[in-house]
């Protein structure tokens, strides 16, 4: 017994040594629901944007509308693991219900958006059955064919919809019956932003709540899941449906905005440029699609006004090289080269 002390007491330490790091590794911590300064000073930007860039209000109230709508496919994709390449279905349905009303005489904004949001989130909630129970090819097959089939339908029913000329005639009311739209985008720029914002914040608990947390286990191991009492389809369905009526308030954001549909929303290319978006900003993290939604049309109009013939193909090669040397885009890297930083700085510190 007196031999066996000595040695069973360092690796009683060694043991607890081990649980302390394992316990303090900020890579292995649970979210939580606090606000970091870092995040503070990313939501007053476009706050400071407001006052400092007044003559660039149209093209930030874009990108907010389009970050929205990143972070609505963020949700199944970054989350739920499920690809989709049709995602821009509801966001046009969110545009043309807003457009609709707005062309028929319901021109006020807010009940506008929650009926677009009613609209998109009762379509995801229908064709979920069709996506959640397939493979990752099944789940791109079914949403492009759904995506495409809307376009066209979009596209026959120009008596409804005005097919490529687009919709128009809309007359938004004011916000509040006070705050009137106007040329310059003010209103329609601080309108995004809160909206922006109060569904950010919603969504940001979501995620990292256990309902959030059971999403990111179905994403690494959905098969393991059942084991602890997860029903799988049940949970991806809803992340589903309400991913759905995330882009629908986007496309209604997009049609208040602008006073203007065009067949476009729908269509594929929207898609495309939506999973691009992603890919450059980071997936699973609510704020890639934010991050990059602003890099990719800030470069889309910057390279556009250089060579309206060629942008293209620059964004092509910033999407190589996020890829090459970012693993998981931009803020992956950045996450990357912090927590690298972090460890050289232990490591000093301990030598000293």
């Amino acid at each position: 017994m007196s031999a066996s002390t000595p040695t069973s007491a360092p690796a009683t330490a060694a043991t607890t040594s081990s649980v302390k790091t394992t316990t303090m590794s900020p890579l292995l911590r649970l979210p939580n629901d606090r606000w970091k300064p870092l995040e503070i000073i990313f939501w007053l930007l476009p706050v400071a944007a407001y006052f400092v860039f007044p003559e660039y209000l149209i093209l930030i109230s874009q990108i907010m509308i389009v970050g929205l709508f990143a972070i609505s496919l963020d949700l199944i994709l970054g989350y739920g693991g499920i690809v989709s390449l049709g995602h821009a279905a509801f966001f046009g349905l969110g545009a043309y219900t807003a457009g609709l009303l707005s062309v028929h005489g319901w021109g006020e904004p807010i009940s506008g958006l929650l009926l677009a949001a009613v609209v998109a989130a009762l379509f995801g909630y229908i064709i979920s059955f069709l996506v959640v129970r397939g493979n990752d090819l099944a789940r791109l097959m079914v949403t492009l064919g759904i995506g495409l089939m809307l376009f066209e339908a979009a596209n026959k029913a120009a008596f409804i919809t005005g097919g490529v000329d687009g919709l128009s005639g809309m007359m938004v009311d004011k916000i509040f019956g006070v705050f009137e739209f106007d040329l310059n985008g003010k209103v329609a720029y601080i309108y995004s932003f809160v909206v922006l914002f109060i569904l950010f914040a919603v969504l940001r608990r979501l995620v990292n709540s256990p309902f959030g947390l059971s999403l990111v286990g179905i994403r690494e191991g959905g098969r393991r899941m059942p084991a602890i009492g997860v029903n799988v389809n049940q949970r991806l369905t809803v992340i589903f449906t309400i991913s759905a009526a995330i882009a629908g308030v986007a496309g209604a954001l997009l049609a208040q905005t602008t006073q203007f549909v065009g067949l476009d929303v729908l269509g594929f290319p929207r898609s495309a440029e939506l999973l691009i978006i992603l890919v450059l900003g980071g997936t699973g993290r609510l704020y890639g699609g934010l991050v990059g939604a602003a890099i990719f049309m800030l470069a889309q109009d910057y390279l556009s006004g250089l060579n309206p013939a060629y942008w293209q193909f620059w964004i092509g090669l910033l999407l190589i090289v996020i890829v090459l040397f970012a693993r998981g885009g931009i803020l992956g890297g950045l996450t990357l080269i912090w927590n690298n930083l972090r460890k050289t700085s232990a490591v000093k510190g301990e030598r000293s």
